[in-house]
């Protein structure tokens, strides 16, 4: 049995959605597995010896990631590099499947090119609109975006781009 932490960062909860879910499965499969907000890790710190594995998962607004992950991990690199590590990136650019692949992703490039750390392993996640959700301006910058690489820009859009079934193979895949 392998005790696995379940890190992320999210702003409007898909991305700890996501997280939830590969948590359950490594759950389900009988391994212990912890999943918490990286300002919750913060605020509550953490025992990162009680881990075998660290997964961290990060969303992109604005095409990129909040400056809290960057910073989160600068400051725990050591501890993240000391064990088998991954981080998936979630992102609406991945609704196209080619966009999935972890080196046509520009998002997730950026990251490996602009973090300290370096994951064993990386996975792109396909992301959620979800334009009533959202602030108006945030909402008319999305719209923007989508325009510009046509995506939904119907301001009533609610669209899950995630592939569950991917997810779930992917957290089988990280206590292998």
């Amino acid at each position: 049995m392998k005790s696995v932490l379940v890190l992320y960062y999210s702003r409007g909860g898909h991305t700890a959605r996501i997280s939830r879910v590969i948590a359950e499965q490594i759950a389900e499969q009988g391994h212990s597995c912890d999943f918490m907000h990286i300002k919750e890790a913060e605020a509550e710190g953490l025992d990162w010896d009680k881990y075998d594995s660290v997964v961290f998962g990060a969303c992109v607004l604005y095409g990129s990631y909040h400056k809290s992950v960057f910073e989160f991990v600068a400051k725990h690199q050591s501890q993240l590099e000391a064990k088998p590590n991954a981080f998936f990136s979630v992102n609406v650019v991945a609704r196209k499947p080619e966009k999935r692949n972890p080196d046509n992703n520009k998002y997730l490039q950026k990251f490996i090119e602009l973090s300290s750390w370096k994951p064993n392993q990386v996975k792109v996640i396909a992301g959620k609109v979800d334009y009533p959700a959202w602030p108006w301006y945030d909402r008319l910058m999305i719209q923007l975006i989508m325009k510009m690489t046509d995506g939904p820009t119907d301001p009533k859009s609610v669209i899950d781009y995630t592939d569950w079934d991917d997810v779930k193979a992917y957290a089988k895949q990280i206590v292998q």
